[in-house]
């Protein structure tokens, strides 16, 4: 059996020293063991940005893909290859804005993969401007004067798209992370975990002492049902998105895979999808 250790290889990150993504890449190497896996039965797909270099560093099957397409690279796959748990990861630029109509549709679809967003409430990767997690007033290289748009509230717009698995964590506490990574890679449709995971170079706001200030978690919430959704929406807004652990999960919906016909039969990767010449010429003749 495969443990952490198994899922590093030689590559150094570049990240710089204090960066709280260093601690997601720990947290899904410790998750891929936990759960069981091997490096070859694991795929991460990542964007651009600088978390968007995660899956490079991790050993498993990995594919480094254009701005904010990471989610269409990494449930196509999913559908080409059932049997290999897909984790998409990027930063919340590549995630809540080029990416942000993928993000909407994949949550919509729930298919069965995991996506981890590094929020670091900045552009990190082109040296420091104001993104969609920015909150108004933030001073950047692009708003010297201050954002005048509020923030994204990305918890609360995925509950409302529908999504089944919602959940956030703080880069510092390995182990709540590692705990949150597991039960996504567990859950039968698409798990959002967003993930504060600060940038000690750029953002001199949203620090890890901030965080730790700021922040309540969950298990502290006496009668908190992460199963009730009206409930996890309160609580997000009550809390200004706040919130660390499991926010929803919804067990009873079927993934996009359960619903597709065929899919279950075998992976693609293992069908014949060759076709006859009469069958060719067959098709071509109804589009000429």
């Amino acid at each position: 059996m495969a443990t952490f250790k198994d899922f590093r290889n030689n590559i150094k990150p570049n990240w710089c020293p204090g960066c709280g993504d260093f601690s997601v890449q720990a947290a899904i190497q410790r998750a891929a063991a936990n759960v069981g896996l091997e490096p070859h039965e694991l795929v991460v797909v990542s964007g651009i940005g600088c978390s968007g270099r995660i899956s490079g560093y991790i050993n498993s099957y990995g594919f480094h893909g254009v701005h904010g397409r990471a989610l269409p690279i990494a449930q196509g796959v999913k559908m080409a290859n059932r049997d290999l748990t897909v984790i998409a990861a990027g930063g919340d630029g590549d995630g809540f804005a080029i990416g942000m109509g993928h993000t909407i549709h994949a949550i919509r679809r729930n298919i069965d993969i995991t996506y981890i967003v590094m929020d670091n409430q900045i552009y990190g990767l082109t040296k420091g401007q104001t993104s969609p997690r920015s909150e108004v007033g933030f001073k950047t290289k692009s708003t010297p004067q201050g954002s005048v748009e509020p923030a994204l509230s990305v918890m609360e717009m995925a509950l409302t798209a529908g999504a089944t698995f919602v959940a956030q964590s703080f880069s510092s506490d390995l182990k709540e992370l590692t705990q949150l990574i597991e039960e996504g890679i567990k859950h039968k449709g698409f798990s959002l975990i967003n993930v504060f995971s600060p940038c000690v170079t750029y953002n001199k706001v949203n620090t890890y002492d901030w965080f730790k200030d700021n922040l309540t978690s969950l298990s502290s919430i006496e009668g908190y049902d992460p199963s009730n959704r009206e409930m996890a929406m309160q609580t997000l807004m009550k809390h200004k998105g706040l919130v660390t652990g499991l926010i929803y999960q919804n067990k009873e919906r079927q993934s996009y895979q359960d619903l597709v016909p065929g899919y279950s039969e075998k992976p693609l990767t293992e069908a014949d999808l060759t076709i006859s010449k009469e069958k060719f010429d067959q098709l071509v003749a109804e589009f000429m």
